[in-house]
């Protein structure tokens, strides 16, 4: 199982991967955790990663495709992958679907998780306190909402047009929403 997990930042994209990939014993692919790891332990790409968090700006396409590529074409993901957080923008998809034509692994679902704007906003600032998240304060939260909107979102027309999108409620308990998630891909 090959799938994208897409929808705005606090709608519970990290939680809903981490429990797929057990469900499918597939590996969840967060390019958000993979540049996190870099800045935690100050690594090259954290230090140049570092000065676009800051500013609330998206880590430039060339960098991050070539950090998914290298993600994907390794042995754990051989036989599927959850990918949170890629692509985010057309440019990005067409790099995806060029890595999978290349690797002969294609795309099978993409899930899109809703909510409310006024949800996602308590829910980042939950985050922001409990984990301190440099890239969690409001104007940064807001900043990246409105890219959202307006880079991501149209990405769900591209996937629902191939038939390969599903979309889900975000908004409930944990184990339902995945619940409905295992069963729309069924």
């Amino acid at each position: 199982m090959r799938l994208l997990i897409m929808g705005p930042q606090g709608v519970g994209k990290g939680t809903q991967a981490s429990l797929l990939s057990k469900h499918f014993n597939i590996p969840a692919i967060s390019t958000g955790d993979i540049f996190r790891f870099n800045l935690k332990n100050q690594t090259e790409l954290g230090k140049k990663v570092q000065a676009y968090l800051d500013r609330g700006e998206l880590v430039p396409d060339e960098l991050t495709n070539s950090i998914v590529k290298d993600r994907l074409a390794q042995d754990d993901a051989k036989n599927g992958w959850i990918l949170d957080g890629y692509p985010r923008n057309a440019s990005q998809v067409q790099a995806l679907d060029a890595m999978l034509e290349e690797l002969e692994t294609p795309l099978d679902h993409v899930v899109a998780l809703e909510a409310a704007r006024s949800v996602l906003l308590e829910r980042m600032k939950k985050r922001a306190a409990e984990e301190g998240r440099s890239d969690d304060t409001p104007e940064v939260i807001e900043k990246r909402l409105q890219t959202y909107e307006k880079e991501t979102a149209p990405l769900l027309d591209i996937y629902e047009s191939r038939g390969q999108l599903v979309s889900v409620n975000g908004v409930g308990e944990i184990n339902d929403i995945n619940q409905q998630i295992i069963e729309s891909l069924s």
